[in-house]
C-alpha cells in the first residue's frame, strides 16, 4: 500500500493534464498550449511525481541554477527551456515542477503519426535532459522562442482545418532545430566547464579500467560514468559529442581498443583472456568490435609484435 501511496501520478491524457492545471479542456485532444501570462494556473495538481504520456516544452522566464564556475557564471538571465518526452519522471522538487512557465506547450506522440518527425523528434536528447541541464537562453534566443510560441498558439487558437496540422509540425520543427542550435551554443559557452568534465570523463575511465572495476562490473556503461559526473546521460554525451566529436559510446569503445592493443602487446594472455579482463562476458563479441575499430583481428594484431 505504502509503494502505490508514493508512486508517481501517471497523467494519461492532455485534458487531464489541463485540469490538473484547472484548465479547460484543450480544443485539440493531441495538442494544447499554455499561456501562463493569461491563463489562471493551479499548480497544486504538480506536486507529487508525476509521468507524462505526452512530450512537454517549456518556457520559464525565472530560472535558478545557473552554472557558476569559479568565480564566472556561465548562463544567461533569461530564463530557459525544459523539455519532457512521454514515460518521463517529473520530480516534484525539480525547478521544471517549481517555477511557473509563461509558455507550455504539450504534444501527443500520435499528434506526429504519418510524419517524420514522428521519428526525428527522438533524435533530439535533449528530452531526456535532467531539470539541472536546463537550456539558459539569450535575449535574442528568448525573442525567437517565444515568436514560435506565439505563431503556435495563434494557429492553434484559429479554426482548425486541412493546414493546422502541417502548419503546426512545421513550427514545433522550427523551435525543435532552434533549441538544438541554441545547446550547442550553451556547450561553447562553457566550454571550460565542459573541457574539465571531459577530462573528469577520462580519468574515471582509466581509473575503471587500472583498477579491474570491468572483471566485476563488466564493460563501463554510459549510464554509469554520466551517473558518476552528475549529469544525464543523453547530456554528457551529447557534450561530448560536441567537444570532441565523438559520443560517450564511442570514447568507450576507443579506450576498450586501447587498453585491448595495450595487454595484446605486452602479455601473453590469450584473446578470450583479454577479453574477460576487459569485461566481455563472450570473446566474440570482443574480437568483433576489435575488427571493426583496427580492420584485424586481436590475433592478427598481436602477430604485427612478433
Amino acid at each position: 500500500m505504502k509503494k502505490e501511496e508514493n508512486a508517481p501520478l501517471k497523467i494519461e491524457s492532455l485534458a487531464q493534464g489541463l485540469r490538473l492545471f484547472g484548465l479547460p479542456e484543450p480544443k485539440h485532444p493531441l495538442i494544447a498550449i499554455i499561456n501562463g501570462a493569461h491563463d489562471q494556473l493551479d499548480m497544486n495538481g504538480f506536486r507529487q511525481n508525476h509521468v507524462l504520456s505526452f512530450y512537454k516544452i517549456s518556457y520559464k522566464p525565472n530560472l535558478s541554477g545557473k552554472l557558476k564556475y569559479g568565480q564566472s557564471f556561465y548562463d544567461f538571465d533569461g530564463g530557459g527551456l525544459l523539455f519532457a518526452s512521454p514515460g518521463q519522471i517529473i520530480g516534484s522538487n525539480d525547478n521544471e515542477a517549481s517555477v511557473c512557465s509563461e509558455y507550455t506547450l504539450l504534444i501527443h506522440p500520435d499528434f506526429f503519426l504519418g510524419h517524420p518527425i514522428a521519428k526525428t523528434i527522438k533524435h533530439y536528447g535533449f528530452f531526456s535532459y535532467s531539470a539541472n541541464e536546463t537550456l539558459h537562453l539569450s535575449d535574442d534566443e528568448r525573442a525567437t522562442v517565444i515568436s514560435i510560441f506565439k505563431m503556435i498558439e495563434t494557429e492553434l487558437n484559429s479554426r482548425i482545418d486541412d493546414f493546422s496540422q502541417p502548419v503546426v509540425l512545421a513550427q514545433i520543427e522550427l523551435l525543435l532545430n532552434y533549441a538544438n542550435r541554441f545547446y550547442k551554443r550553451q556547450f561553447i559557452t562553457r566550454k571550460a566547464v565542459n573541457n574539465d568534465l571531459v577530462q573528469k570523463f577520462e580519468t574515471l575511465l582509466d581509473d575503471y579500467f587500472n583498477s579491474e572495476t570491468s572483471l566485476s562490473k563488466g564493460i563501463p556503461t554510459v549510464s554509469y560514468l554520466a551517473e558518476h559526473l552528475n549529469l544525464s546521460p543523453s547530456y554528457m554525451s551529447d557534450m561530448l559529442r560536441s567537444l570532441t566529436g565523438q559520443s560517450a559510446q564511442q570514447h568507450i569503445h576507443n579506450r576498450l581498443i586501447e587498453k585491448a592493443k595495450e595487454k595484446l602487446s605486452t602479455t601473453n594472455l590469450s584473446v578470450s583472456e583479454v577479453a574477460y579482463t576487459l569485461g566481455f562476458e563472450h570473446s566474440q563479441s570482443f574480437s568483433k568490435l576489435f575488427k571493426t575499430k583496427t580492420k584485424l583481428s586481436p590475433l592478427e594484431f598481436r602477430r604485427t609484435f612478433n
